[in-house]
């Protein structure tokens, strides 16, 4: 069980986060950053994943400065829409980085989004600090093709996903030439375990894939 912790961001605001520690010492950090739905347990459960795999893993609550301890059922799809939709980029990134400072004493730090955080990994891989970033069915990439990431990103889709039109994934493909992208038999949110939609093999094979990948940028 990790622990829930308080981190503030750079213009003051302190916000709410989940925090779990490897066993021994630290491989690196990851930043966990959620869907539409909140620090969820199954987002939770994905930083005890990475914490398992030896990293010092953390889930900012990102909704925090609209509504605190906000956790949305996965079948009330309207209700995560509408706290996405107050959210502001600009001061997500400033919680994600203080996410990223307070991992980076186990040193080089990665992100890890889902859905809605799939985006904002791919626009930290952008703008914070980061040595590599993994996107997974990030809807919103194909909206930020003028970002230039500076490190390495991993891409996971799904080619059964309605809300992701393949057309959307070979734009960022054509504006990311450095990207790896990886497409499966599986529809938005496979990876999540509470979603009808989650397709197990195609989750297990997405993490040892981004695990292989963080082991290399990050440690």
């Amino acid at each position: 069980m990790g622990s829930a912790i308080e981190i503030t961001a750079s213009d003051g605001h302190r916000l709410s986060a989940y925090l779990q520690e490897p066993k021994g010492k630290p491989r690196g950090g990851i930043v966990v950053i959620q869907e539409i739905f909140g620090v969820t347990r199954h987002i939770r459960a994905v930083a005890d994943q990475y914490a398992a795999a030896g990293f010092l893993a953390i889930a900012p609550a990102l909704f925090d400065r609209i509504e605190r301890g906000v956790d949305v059922p996965y079948t009330d799809v309207q209700k995560g829409f509408g706290y996405m939709q107050k959210t502001q980029n600009e001061l997500v990134m400033l919680d994600l980085r203080a996410a990223v400072e307070r991992v980076a004493s186990a040193g080089k730090v990665a992100v890890v989004g889902f859905c809605w955080g799939g985006t904002m990994a791919y626009l930290a891989a952008a703008r914070l600090p980061v040595a590599a970033a993994v996107s997974y069915y990030g809807g919103g990439n194909a909206q930020h093709l003028g970002e230039r990431p500076h490190c390495p990103v991993m891409f996971h889709y799904g080619e059964l996903d309605a809300h992701i039109p393949m057309a959307q994934v070979e734009q960022v493909k054509a504006a990311n030439p450095a990207g790896i992208f990886h497409l499966y038999k599986a529809d938005h949110g496979f990876n999540c375990t509470d979603r009808s939609s989650y397709e197990p093999a195609s989750a297990e094979l997405a993490l040892s894939r981004s695990l292989e990948f963080l082991h290399e940028h990050v440690g």
